[in-house]
């Protein structure tokens, strides 16, 4: 079974204030007698389901488009959590999720996969932006980082709080050399354990790009 978590792209798509919102330019159509209908896209690449570039948050950052492609396409663990919104994930806000058993009956613990998505429900809407969606604690990102983990998804516009100017979630998972994946629609998601695949395109020099996140259940 799949899951589609990536919200769909439209004119009516929130973005960060300021930024630049989706727009359609059809060029060519075949509606006024054109032999193809051909249209230009103009927006943010930081748009709906997206992965961020480590140069979106580091001067010495790489580039989209030379992340590993790893990051995004394997084993992950969706967890939910209820943090209230304008507060920051905590690693005790999710440590049950994290130590999730099998279904075998013997209570053995399902070893933690590489790549963690985070369910807050503080984004709800992604027509409307939310400016008090919750964050992740930095303190989280390293506890992850030290388990093995090389991704971390958010149902948010950002893995810092609206406010945040120095963006110390952002600075963890930079020293730690993780991946960002931002904009995940995750509501309809039963906690667990799944396949995640979502490729960024390979835009050289940019600091994000688009993904097409789906989740995979696991056989």
């Amino acid at each position: 079974m799949l899951y589609d978590i990536t919200p769909p792209i439209s004119p009516d798509l929130a973005v960060w204030p300021g930024d630049t919102s989706p727009r359609r330019e059809i060029l060519l159509d075949l509606a006024r007698g054109d032999n193809v209908t051909l249209s230009t896209l103009h927006a943010t690449v930081h748009l709906g389901a997206h992965a961020d570039g480590p140069n979106h948050y580091a001067q010495d950052g790489a580039d989209i488009a030379s992340r590993q492609l790893g990051y995004y396409l394997g084993p992950c663990r969706v967890v939910r959590t209820r943090t209230a919104k304008r507060t920051r994930v905590e690693l005790a806000d999710i440590a049950t999720q994290l130590e999730a058993k099998d279904e075998s009956g013997m209570g053995t613990r399902r070893p933690l996969p590489p790549r963690i998505l985070i369910a807050t429900g503080t984004a709800p809407d992604p027509i409307h932006f939310s400016q008090d969606f919750a964050g992740l604690d930095p303190d989280l990102v390293d506890a992850l980082a030290a388990r093995g983990v090389i991704t971390i998804g958010v149902d948010t516009p950002s893995v810092d709080l609206f406010e945040s100017k120095d963006l110390p979630a952002h600075q963890a998972f930079h020293r730690n050399d993780m991946a960002i994946l931002e904009g995940l629609d995750l509501h309809a998601v039963p906690e667990g354990d799944y396949e995640l695949i979502a490729l960024p395109l390979p835009l050289m020099g940019f600091d994000a790009s688009p993904v097409r996140a789906i989740l995979r259940t696991l056989d």
